[in-house]
């Protein structure tokens, strides 16, 4: 029987006081049976960690209500500390402790994520006007290395990705995770993306969505606060590289993974 292959996001806000335990049995059930790649966030942490360095950490809204870290030069020397250091060699611990083969890398190891250096930012200033202001250290994902993530799931290994792209100029950037872990499954054509969050899934008005599809996912954008919007448009990207499905839900519960690919929690979205 052929193994499927799920990619499993978790956000930094599952991480403030550890790995929960029942998250990592779940995790641990799913890989023994599956091919599983997990993609980590961890912006909360980066932030408390460069403001402990001195460093105030400046954010960004799009026209489109996007909200995001803008990240100049020192900025991406912590994000890269901390992301490709801290949270992912903590979370492959965690994993190692659990009899799991997990392997941590960045987007730059093997070249995994290639991006492209955003040059120009359109934001909206205290006014709510847009203005033009220079890229930072941003950067727009293009291509991922499937050859280098099929390697180390074909000898079994559960690759544990940090969210930091390379460009052709060899520049670290920063990517969004949700965006990262979309590309990725996309790339493997996966057949589920699971986006663990700390909420039951999207909520539309008083309820929790059970179920959308693309249309009605991009239709809703706009109802959608600025931390779950990044995760449905992530969600609808996957959808579009030909991922199966795609499912938001909350990590602290019990049987986190397993609940959701059979949809008894969060919401599902797809074609």
């Amino acid at each position: 029987m052929e193994k499927k292959t799920f990619v499993v996001k978790i956000g930094g806000s599952i991480l403030r006081s550890g790995f929960p335990e029942a998250f990592l049995k779940d995790l641990k059930n799913l890989y023994k049976e599956n091919r599983v790649v997990l993609v980590h966030g961890g912006a909360d942490i980066v932030t408390k960690t460069a403001e402990a360095m001195g460093k105030k950490q400046k954010f960004i809204v799009s026209p489109d209500g996007m909200r995001s870290r803008y990240t100049d030069k020192e900025t991406m020397e912590v994000y890269t500390m901390v992301m490709a250091g801290k949270i992912n060699k903590q979370l492959v611990a965690w994993l190692q402790s659990y009899k799991i083969r997990a392997v941590g890398v960045s987007g730059v190891d093997g070249f995994l994520l290639r991006a492209l250096r955003k040059k120009k930012l359109i934001v909206l200033d205290e006014r709510g006007r847009k203005v033009a202001i220079d890229g930072g250290y941003t950067g727009k994902i293009e291509s991922v290395n499937r050859d280098f993530l099929e390697a180390l799931l074909n000898l079994k290994y559960l690759p544990v990705v940090a969210p930091i792209a390379m460009d052709d100029e060899y520049q670290l950037l920063n990517v969004d995770s949700d965006r990262a872990a979309a590309y990725i499954a996309g790339a493997l054509k996966a057949d589920s993306l699971i986006v663990c969050t700390d909420v039951e899934g999207v909520r539309l008005g008083e309820t929790v969505a059970k179920k959308m599809r693309v249309e009605e996912a991009k239709k809703n954008l706009e109802f959608i606060g600025h931390g779950m919007k990044k995760k449905v448009y992530a969600a609808v990207e996957a959808l579009q590289m030909g991922v199966k499905e795609v499912i938001i839900t909350s990590g602290l519960i019990g049987e986190p993974m397993s609940q959701a690919l059979n949809h008894r929690v969060g919401t599902l979205i797809c074609l």
